[in-house]
């Protein structure tokens, strides 16, 4: 099978003659908020040459902000999105047709870095309807990306939703986050929902909020939540679950030696079986992490 194969094979919860892995970080550390599609092209290229990755997360990094204000959409033409257009068309033809899926925020996170989060709490508790039409508006973009990504070559998104520590209920984010999120993920059409349960920090999230949400598959902070693979996907309805090794500094996907690396991917794989199963991170891993890492959690995976 093809690499290509085996990761739309584990989507599908189809047998594979492996399991797929995949890893992925920041290239822009210092600048995430860059707007440097061509230093982020560049990056994506380094990255595909040293770790041959079973598939491509492209990341958005450079374009972390968002340039508009929540009154009107930027729409198609905005440079900002046509720039992240680019990145996509230019990362899936270097990535020689293995899956790409391109990196895109649910709204609130890029709302809350324009407003700061004590302020952005502050009011949607007090007059929710304004943030909600503000987010509407962030969706609406969103989608349009989403839209552009499908059309410049990627296989689908893969979706970045957030509530650190249940921050907001889960009455309130329903009403208010999940009409714009679902928008998002029902622009790409025919193509491949990753949704991703964000981690933040050592705060949990409330992961029933996302339970119906459209994905093939769906990642969550292992770690951080006390939630495993196996439980995972029976929360998520069966559906091929992303992940395992927790990416923070100290564990054992960093520290640990090759032995200890190769037991906890065969570890994660007797807990969570072979099908419907992508072995990654939590979240990304620092950028010191090694390809020599990857080929043994890859060698590991062999059935």
């Amino acid at each position: 099978m093809t690499k290509r194969e085996l990761v739309l094979s584990a989507l599908r919860r189809e047998p594979t003659e492996r399991v797929p892995v995949g890893f992925w970080f920041h290239f822009m550390l210092e600048d995430l908020f860059g707007e440097d599609a061509d230093r982020n092209i560049a990056a994506h290229k380094q990255y595909i040459a040293d770790y041959e990755p079973d598939f491509v997360k492209i990341m958005s990094d450079g374009f972390f902000g968002y340039p508009g204000d929540g009154e009107a959409p930027l729409g198609a033409e905005h440079p900002w999105i046509a720039a992240q257009a680019r990145i996509v068309r230019e990362v899936v033809a270097a990535a020689g047709g293995v899956c790409c899926f391109y990196n895109v925020f649910a709204p609130a996170t890029l709302l809350r870095v324009i407003m700061g989060d004590g302020q952005f709490l502050s009011e949607l508790e007090q007059n929710p309807d304004k943030i909600k039409a503000k987010l509407d508006v962030i969706a609406s973009d969103f989608a349009t990306l989403a839209r552009l990504a499908m059309e410049n070559g990627a296989d689908g998104i893969y979706f970045s939703v957030q509530n650190p520590a249940s921050a907001i209920s889960a009455e309130t984010y329903r009403r208010v986050l999940t009409p714009g999120e679902k928008s998002i993920l029902a622009a790409v059409g025919n193509g491949i929902n990753l949704l991703h349960c964000c981690g933040y920090g050592d705060n949990k999230n409330d992961l029933s909020i996302w339970t119906d949400y459209e994905a093939a598959a769906v990642n969550w902070a292992t770690a951080i939540e006390g939630l495993s693979l196996s439980k995972g996907r029976e929360l998520f309805g069966g559906r091929c679950v992303l992940g395992g090794f927790d990416n923070r500094e100290g564990g054992i996907l960093m520290s640990g030696n090759e032995a200890a690396v190769r037991a906890e991917a065969k570890r994660l794989l007797a807990e969570a079986g072979t099908v419907g199963v992508i072995l990654g991170a939590d979240c990304t891993v620092p950028p010191e992490f090694s390809p020599e890492r990857l080929r043994w959690v890859r060698e590991a995976a062999g059935l």
